[in-house]
């Protein structure tokens, strides 16, 4: 549930962010404030998870702490379970959460606009129904004075999250959809608390190393696995598919292997001490660490015949870790010298180049991984060691600019994986001291409000999909820069002309429209338009998409037949756009209707 805070005397946004250790933007976009920020006394703050804990200093009393940190005491001897008469201990470190974990309602208050004001969206709609199912209530009627648990939604979006979790009583691969919350079983007693699930390009299947160091490759859609090949005990693995995703490299014996999945056939190249071995985006070439002549960590590129091997870096230190390829083949970038301090480098193939990302306070970077467009990576920091372990969720650009923070965690490290369209970052938390984390959050990089995902199983390592995958469909991208707008439609539909797809099962169709203010005229002119393309009596429902205003048309059951069962969205622009000299304040979808909110899903405005 979420944790609510209430505003006192003196503070603001970055006033209340900074105790916290909490990013503004975050707050912000917790509370969906809007320009100048202004907050009053009295008012409930939703507070994403931040530094909540404090070490005990000599004359401290939790009193003095909850008079700085601007709570009640009874908060801070509830979160510690602080016995009469409340004695601390100089060193002791002690939880001091942002609040207490219900909103209180006040006049005029709904719950569609709570989930609207406190990001209890799903697909882009307030999932109002979520906060009134949690709190157990009998109606959408709440009263002033009511005590509410509001929840964190499942968020919506493309593709599938595959972890490994001892949720089912051992370690295997599960699936998260993000657009239901639900969680599914992939396997079954054959994974390890080391596995990490790696899908291939077209999110046909994932592959992992599992029980006795075995490499399995799980059939998504039908849930077939094959055993490939068996790693070396206590030796170091990764595995990489080629972009065609019929083949699997991985080194073996000093030896570099690649295993096509689709011929069961493999061919290997000598390489002694070598790892981290990926594929280039041509799928002719590799990249590798290995030690050179004189014994020092290199990274290298071969081609798959085992001709022309380059040398890429030259490195006089230590071990160079974590070497990983960016999507487009143009940077790599790997992590030195250990784990006591871990600096991200990367070297830009073309010319040679290296850069140095400066990273956390502690020179503890962790988990770096490329976002799908090669711009960016995103990874973990470790920080706040004075007050136990946490982690910042971090940004970063190729050549080691525009570092961010994002969000906070509660372990020591914390892995990260990208959205299929790098809009999101994943992110794990609900550690104790350095053991498992217990949870999954997600961050929208738009806006930037923590997610929580999962809670209380054990999480080990995940993957987002590298392709949309909705409903068992695999999709395919639009984009349409007159009409500002990209989202997801199956792959299977046919292009009838530029604004147009169609298949068997169902179509889509955009446009948009230069009408006034007023979005329920718009929609009504839409829906009841003399022709009746939606039949005589259709309905009509306000939602928001993309946090813009926006309405949903449903056909009646009387629509003409020839209409396909066509719906529409109707999503106002959040700047109006102008298409061959004239200016559109809406955008309009139509599709039938039984793939109509799953593409609305995938909109966003370029």
């Amino acid at each position: 549930m979420q944790t609510f805070y209430t505003v006192r005397s003196g503070d603001t946004v970055y006033g209340i962010s900074s105790r916290w250790g909490i990013p503004a933007d975050s707050l912000i976009a917790a509370n969906n404030l809007k320009p100048p920020y202004t907050i009053y006394i009295g008012q409930q703050l939703s507070v994403p998870p931040g530094v909540d804990v404090v070490r005990v200093r000599q004359g401290d009393s939790v009193y003095r702490i909850s008079q700085l940190y601007k709570v009640p005491p009874s908060v801070i001897i509830e979160a510690n379970q602080l016995q009469p008469p409340y004695v601390i201990q100089p060193g002791q470190l002690l939880k001091v959460p942002p609040g207490v974990p219900y909103y209180v309602v006040q006049p005029g208050d709904t719950l569609y606009q709570l989930a609207v004001r406190f990001n209890v969206i799903t697909n882009g709609e307030p999932n109002f129904e979520l906060i009134r199912n949690v709190n157990q209530l009998p109606s959408s009627q709440i009263v002033p004075g009511m005590k509410l648990r509001i929840p964190y939604a499942p968020p919506g979006g493309q593709g599938l999250i595959a972890y490994t979790s001892d949720r089912g009583g051992q370690y295997d691969i599960w699936l998260y959809n993000p657009r239901t919350g639900g969680n599914v079983q992939l396997t079954s007693g054959l994974g390890e608390s080391f596995s990490s699930p790696e899908w291939s390009p077209n999110s046909r299947r994932i592959a992992f190393v599992g029980k006795n160091r075995i490499i399995n490759v799980v059939d998504v859609a039908t849930g077939s696995i094959a055993q490939i090949d068996q790693v070396d005990a206590e030796a170091e693995f990764k595995l990489d598919w080629s972009p065609g995703s019929s083949q699997i490299a991985y080194t073996k014996q000093g030896r570099i292997i690649m295993y096509n999945v689709l011929s069961h056939q493999a061919q290997s190249i000598q390489q002694p001490d070598s790892t981290d071995v990926q594929w280039f985006p041509s799928g002719r070439e590799l990249l590798f660490q290995a030690p050179d002549a004189s014994g020092i960590s290199q990274l290298f590129r071969i081609q798959t015949d085992g001709s022309g091997k380059q040398q890429i870096t030259r490195n006089t230190g230590g071990r160079l870790n974590n070497a990983q390829l960016s999507p487009n083949g143009s940077f790599v970038l790997y992590t030195t010298p250990g784990v006591s301090i871990s600096i991200i480098h990367t070297v830009e193939l073309s010319i040679g180049n290296v850069f140095e990302v400066k990273g956390g306070p502690l020179a503890k970077n962790y988990y770096p991984i490329w976002s799908p467009d090669s711009l960016r990576i995103a990874y973990s920091a470790t920080a706040f060691e004075d007050r136990g372990y946490f982690s910042q969720v971090r940004t970063v650009g190729r050549r080691g600019e525009e570092d961010r923070i994002w969000a906070i965690s509660n372990c020591f490290a914390s892995p990260v994986t990208w959205s299929t369209d790098g809009r999101k970052i994943v992110y794990l938390s609900g550690c104790t001291e350095q053991e498992f984390a217990s949870e999954m959050w997600v961050i929208d990089l738009q806006h930037p409000v923590p997610i929580r995902l999962i809670k209380g199983v054990n999480i080990q390592s995940f993957q987002w999909s590298p392709t949309p995958i909705l409903g068992g469909t695999q999709m395919n991208t639009y984009t349409n820069t007159a009409y500002q707008v990209r989202f997801q439609y199956p792959s299977h539909w046919r292009k009838v002309n530029e604004e147009r797809y169609e298949g068997a099962d169902g179509f889509f169709q955009i446009s948009a429209i230069s009408a006034g203010e007023n979005l329920d005229e718009v929609c009504r002119g839409e829906a009841f338009h003399p022709l009746m393309p939606y039949g005589s009596t259709p309905s009509i429902l306000k939602a928001r998409v993309q946090h813009q205003e926006a309405c949903y048309i449903f056909p009646s059951a009387d629509q003409p037949a020839e209409m396909m069962n066509q719906s529409a969205l109707i999503v106002r622009y959040p700047t109006p756009v102008t298409i061959q000299g004239e200016t559109y304040n809406y955008f309009i979808l139509w599709a039938d209707q039984g793939h109509l909110k799953e593409i609305a899903s995938s909109l966003t405005f370029l």
